[in-house]
């Protein structure tokens, strides 16, 4: 079995990408052959600071190995060193419409008023880099893509395409499924529970950094919002409470129903106080093995080179049959 996924290096990463997206990728490195990838093509459509780019691609690197992916299972490697993703995004263009994607929810929250991200204009690469996302996942043939609820929509377009391109011009790229992880498949805001934990949030207090010290875990926590009433349950009505039980089911091995259990008859300070001490315990060897590999960036670029050769190596055998199944020359 074949595994793809990637996430874009456009600052650190939170709490809700390592239990939606991290978590699998670390199971699944033992499943098959794994590719890891990090998007810096498409963080760029978006402004980003030349030098905190090339920072953040770094630190994303450290932070893939820090929280268990192993360089000798998994490939992981950054886009734009694989020189083929560009260029098949650019063969996918002519099949993709315009509809499919006007209809992509993050470009419309993206480029909603509201967001201040986008700056003034509209890039074309925003509108545009779900095709590109097709690209990456349908060059390595994968059988299973890996990915967070916000996500699900995009593997659809990369499904269709497939299929599109296939039907054309022959059988050319597997048809890839969706993998959501069962529960922490979407983490929301601390802050705003209807939101999706997001690093771009305007308050840094709505989400959970991996990064983030004890005593900052232990203030965004304290100030994470709660639901009406004194029973730490879940449930429809209690997005709030829903939320903190799922961050705290995924990180201690235990049910919400087994949570809800042990804290009957206590209150959200109690509950808060055992949440914030199963966070941080968990991060603890994360973080530690992180700023253990920043310490390094040479080792990191080294362990990133390889991965590209071997990425390369399968990219090319994709594109050469992409190539002759159209037609180029």
């Amino acid at each position: 079995m074949t595994i793809l996924s990637g996430i874009q290096p456009s600052g650190i990463l939170h709490l809700g990408n390592y239990l939606g997206a991290l978590k699998q990728f670390i199971a699944l490195q033992n499943e098959g052959d794994a590719y890891y990838c990090i998007v810096d093509l498409h963080a760029i459509t978006v402004p980003q600071d030349p030098k905190q780019l090339r920072e953040n691609t770094l630190s994303l690197a450290a932070m893939y190995i820090a929280a268990g992916l192993d360089p000798d299972k998994a490939t992981f490697f950054v886009q734009s060193h694989v020189k083929e993703h560009t260029e098949l995004g650019w063969i996918l263009n002519p099949i993709a419409t315009m509809g499919e994607l006007e209809r992509m929810t993050q470009f419309k929250d993206k480029t909603s008023n509201k967001n201040q991200e986008t700056g003034n204009s509209i890039a074309v690469g925003l509108f545009d880099y779900p095709v590109l996302m097709a690209a990456d996942i349908l060059m390595y043939q994968p059988h299973i893509v890996p990915v967070g609820e916000d996500q699900k929509q995009h593997v659809e377009l990369t499904r269709d395409l497939a299929k599109r391109f296939n039907h054309r011009f022959g059988e050319t790229f597997r048809i890839p499924e969706v993998r959501l992880q069962k529960e922490g498949a979407r983490i929301m805001s601390l802050d705003e529970p209807t939101k999706k934990m997001s690093k771009s949030a305007a308050s840094a207090n709505s989400y959970i950094a991996l990064t983030d010290d004890p005593e900052t875990i232990k203030k965004k926590i304290s100030k994470a919002v709660t639901d009406s009433g004194t029973e730490v349950v879940s449930g429809k009505d209690k997005p709030a409470l829903t939320n903190l039980l799922t961050i705290m089911s995924v990180l201690s091995g235990q049910t919400i129903p087994q949570l809800e259990k042990h804290f009957a008859g206590k209150g959200y300070a109690d509950f808060k106080k055992e949440l914030t001490e199963t966070i941080i315990e968990s991060l603890a060897p994360l973080q530690s093995a992180y700023h253990k590999l920043m310490k390094n960036p040479d080792h990191l670029k080294e362990i990133l080179e390889d991965g590209a050769k071997r990425a390369r190596t399968v990219a090319s055998k994709t594109m050469e049959k992409v190539r002759n199944n159209i037609g180029l020359l």
